[in-house]
C-alpha cells in the first residue's frame, strides 16, 4: 500500500473524503452533457428574449451610409446590404425563431401523445386503422410537405406554429403508441381495470407516468427539430416574412451576398442555429443518460 493511499484511508473520513474539486469532477462526469446543454440553452434563450432589453438598437432602422460595413464600435456585428444593424437583427431573429419553434414543438408534443395513446388503448381494429394512417403520413417527405403548404399562402407566426406542429407529430405518436402497448399488459394496469379504472384514467394516471422519462427526452429533441425546420423554411423564403426575420432568413441573406464575403452576415446566424440545436440535443442526451442510470 502506498504512503499516500494509507494516509487517505487513515485520515478522518477515510477514503470517502474527497476534495471539492474531486466531488465537482465526479458530479460533472455524470451530468456533464446535461449541464452543457442547459448552459447553452440559457445562453440562447437569454440572448433571444432578454437581448432586446440589453441591446436596444432598432433592428429595422436603415443606415444607408453604413451599408455592408464589417463589425465596428457602432455596429458590433456590422450591417447588412441596406445598412441595418446585424446584431439587433440577430437578436430579433432569435426572438422570432424561438417564439415559433417552442410553441410548435409543444403542439407536436401534445398531438403525438394524444394520437399514440388513442391508438394503443383503442380496440385492435381501430389501432390498425390509425397506424395505417400514420404510416401513410410518415411516408410523405416532411420537408416537401412543409414547403408545399408554406408556398400556398404567406404564413404568419400563428400559421407557422400550426404548420410545423401539424406536420411533425407522427414520429412521436409511433413512439408513444409502441411504448404504451408494451405497458398496458402490466400487472398494476390490469389490476386498475379490475377495480373499475377507465381507459383514459389508466392513460392519464399510469401510462403517462411510466412514459414520462421518454416524453421529456423527446420534448427536448422536438424543440431542436422545430428550430431546424423553421430555419430551413426561412432560408428558402417561406418562413418568417420581411420585415421580420429569423436566423434562417439572416443566413439566406448573407449567402446571397457571398461574392462580397460578408462573413458577419453568415457566421453569427449559422452559429446561433447550431447552438440552439446543440443545446436541445445535449439536454436530450443528458436526460436520456440520467433516466437510463435511474433504471
Amino acid at each position: 500500500m502506498s504512503h499516500s493511499l494509507a494516509q487517505s484511508i487513515t485520515a478522518p473520513g477515510g477514503a470517502l473524503r474527497r476534495s471539492a474539486a474531486e466531488r465537482a469532477a465526479l458530479w460533472l462526469g455524470d451530468r456533464g452533457t446535461l449541464v452543457a446543454g442547459v448552459a447553452l440553452a440559457v445562453f440562447v434563450v437569454g440572448f433571444s428574449l432578454l437581448g432586446p432589453y440589453i441591446y436596444t438598437a432598432n433592428p429595422y432602422a436603415i443606415h444607408g451610409r453604413y451599408a455592408l460595413q464589417g463589425p465596428s464600435a457602432a455596429f458590433p456585428l456590422g450591417t447588412d446590404q441596406i445598412g441595418r444593424n446585424e446584431l439587433a437583427r440577430l437578436i430579433a431573429g432569435g426572438y422570432a425563431t424561438l417564439i415559433v419553434s417552442i410553441p410548435a414543438a409543444l403542439l407536436t408534443f401534445m398531438l403525438g401523445i394524444v394520437y399514440g395513446l388513442a391508438a394503443a388503448l383503442s380496440p385492435s381494429w381501430l389501432d390498425k386503422v390509425l397506424m395505417r394512417v400514420l404510416d401513410a403520413i410518415l411516408a410523405l417527405p416532411g420537408l416537401v410537405v412543409l414547403i408545399f403548404f408554406s408556398a400556398l399562402f404567406t404564413p404568419g407566426t400563428f400559421e407557422l406554429i400550426l404548420l410545423l406542429g401539424l406536420t411533425s407529430w407522427p414520429g412521436l405518436a409511433r413512439i408513444v403508441r409502441n411504448e404504451a402497448i408494451s405497458q398496458r399488459g402490466r400487472d398494476f394496469i390490469l389490476a386498475t381495470r379490475q377495480f373499475g379504472g377507465g381507459t383514459w384514467y389508466i392513460a392519464r394516471v399510469h401510462i403517462l407516468r411510466v412514459l414520462a422519462p421518454i416524453l421529456v427526452v423527446n420534448a427536448t429533441f422536438l424543440i431542436g427539430d422545430s428550430v431546424l425546420a423553421l430555419s430551413g423554411l426561412s432560408f428558402l423564403g417561406l418562413g418568417v416574412q420581411p420585415p421580420y426575420t429569423s436566423w434562417g432568413g439572416l443566413l439566406e441573406t448573407g449567402l446571397n451576398l457571398i461574392a462580397l464575403d460578408p462573413w458577419w452576415m453568415i457566421l453569427p446566424a449559422g452559429l446561433m442555429i447550431f447552438l440552439a440545436i446543440m443545446a436541445a440535443n445535449l439536454i436530450g442526451q443528458g436526460l436520456l443518460a440520467r433516466f437510463g442510470q435511474a433504471r
